[in-house]
């Protein structure tokens, strides 16, 4: 009864900024945790960035000071905005959220992810 939307990505230039966002809709009650994670070719899956439902972010020391994490719990939505993008900052990358929802017994969290977006970085 969740579903998790991705949005943005796609080829931009060195040192670019471009933005991800991610829609989470359907029976939430809250959502204390999101996240980005990435995912490139021949690599493990690793989160990018996170934030709580109080605002608390935590990134990635590759990305730190690059990008920023931010969400609107109005619109149930968590954004990532990239700055001075390098060729290894190319991947896959995925919005994940813990979510409590009405769907389930005693409402209890579960994890759910979207459908991933390709960011590539090249000249």
């Amino acid at each position: 009864q969740v579903q998790m939307v991705e949005a943005g990505g796609g080829l931009v230039q060195p040192g670019g900024h471009p933005g991800l966002s991610c829609a989470a809709s359907g029976s939430i009650v809250s959502i204390p945790f999101m996240g980005w994670y990435r995912q490139a070719p021949g690599n493990q899956r690793e989160l990018v960035a996170s934030i709580s439902s109080a605002g608390t972010t935590n990134y990635a020391d590759s990305v730190k000071g690059r990008f920023t994490i931010s969400r609107d719990d109005a619109a149930d939505k968590v954004y990532l905005q990239m700055n001075s993008l390098k060729p290894e900052d190319t991947s896959v990358y995925y919005c994940n959220a813990r979510i409590r929802s009405t769907a389930e017994y005693f409402y209890r969290l579960n994890d759910y992810w979207g459908q991933g977006t390709q960011v590539a970085v090249s000249s």
